[in-house]
């Protein structure tokens, strides 16, 4: 069965981009709700000890919404979650690079995932992914995610629900992500996942079925584990 991992710093360590009471709604409630219903769908589908992304893959393939639903969500938030640090620091190196090719700048990449991310209807999410032609901003509705879509490896994901921010921002998306990205963005993450998307290093993966029970992988660290192939 598939566990809610821990987040990877303090509930309040997000302050005051993040209450410490949004963390703990939106990771104690929401994200394991979609955890159990996971185990529940995928258990009746005849998928269970398979890697979260497969869950997930397979559930697309056979239109299973249900299951596609939950196990995109789940997934969507393990990786939301370490999206985020504490100590965010400026983009750099590869990572700095690709920006400024594909953007222009660190800020036309910000104003580029802040409009995206505004100007999406209703809930979803909003991705900065690596792809052939270089890095984009791009956002999914609802569950949908990059594990659907070939071609895209995701770097960065910022949760577009209002239970994401509505305690903190109220009906100000625009100044959460704003926020977001300034303040608790993850590129250190990101520049290890541009990094994987070239084959050099791994990349982000669910931690397993049967994992200890702070949801850490009883065989890799958590969000660093190899991403099974597509």
């Amino acid at each position: 069965m598939f566990t809610l991992p821990k987040l990877p710093y303090d509930y309040s360590a997000l302050e005051p981009t993040l209450s410490a009471d949004t963390m703990h709604t939106h990771h104690d409630k929401h994200h394991k709700t979609y955890v159990e219903k996971t185990n529940e769908l995928a258990g009746k589908a005849g998928l269970d000890g398979r890697p979260l992304e497969e869950v997930v893959r397979e559930a697309s393939k056979s239109s299973d919404k249900k299951l596609f639903h939950n196990a995109a969500q789940a997934w969507n938030h393990a990786f939301f979650w370490v999206c985020m640090t504490p100590k965010s620091a400026a983009p750099s190196g590869a990572l700095k690079a690709g920006i400024e090719k594909a953007f222009g700048s660190i800020d036309g990449f910000k104003d580029a995932f802040v409009e995206e991310g505004f100007d999406h209807f209703g809930s979803g999410w909003v991705w900065l992914a690596a792809g052939s032609e270089g890095l984009k901003v791009i956002s999914t509705h609802d569950a949908d995610d990059t594990l659907i879509k070939d071609g895209l490896f995701p770097l960065l994901v910022c949760d577009l629900w209002e239970h994401a921010y509505y305690l903190d921002y109220k009906n100000d998306r625009k100044a959460f992500l704003k926020a977001w990205l300034d303040k608790v963005a993850n590129y250190a993450f990101a520049e290890k996942q541009l990094a994987a998307s070239d084959g050099q290093g791994d990349g982000f993966r669910y931690p397993s079925p049967g994992a200890n029970d702070d949801g850490s992988d009883r065989r890799e660290v958590p969000g660093e584990a190899p991403r099974p192939p597509a």
